[in-house]
């Protein structure tokens, strides 16, 4: 019963990222919160057809940047393998 309680005490964190290729240099913090705020950005997304990507490390790692920010050279590696699986997954989509 403790586990259980401790899995509901975790609040939620959620990062969303913008990136066009036309106008942007790098992927950039466009949102970012935890509990309710995290909430709100994931049902945007799904309102929207937006990917999620569960990744637990990499929103503690985004989430401490700021907003409008780019993300920093040394995680475009990461950012870009979740970045390449969305777009083959809307590739096979349409």
């Amino acid at each position: 019963m403790e586990e259980h309680e401790n899995a509901r005490n975790i609040r939620k964190k959620a990062v969303a990222l913008r990136y066009i290729a036309e106008n942007d240099q790098a992927p950039t913090i466009v949102a970012k919160g935890q509990g309710i705020i995290a909430e709100q950005i994931l049902e945007l997304a799904l309102e929207h057809d937006i990917h999620v990507h569960e990744d637990p490390d990499m929103v503690e790692i985004l989430a401490k940047l700021d907003l409008n920010m780019e993300i920093p050279e040394s995680l475009f590696k990461a950012v870009a393998e979740v970045l390449a699986f969305v777009y083959e997954m809307n590739q096979s989509m349409s």
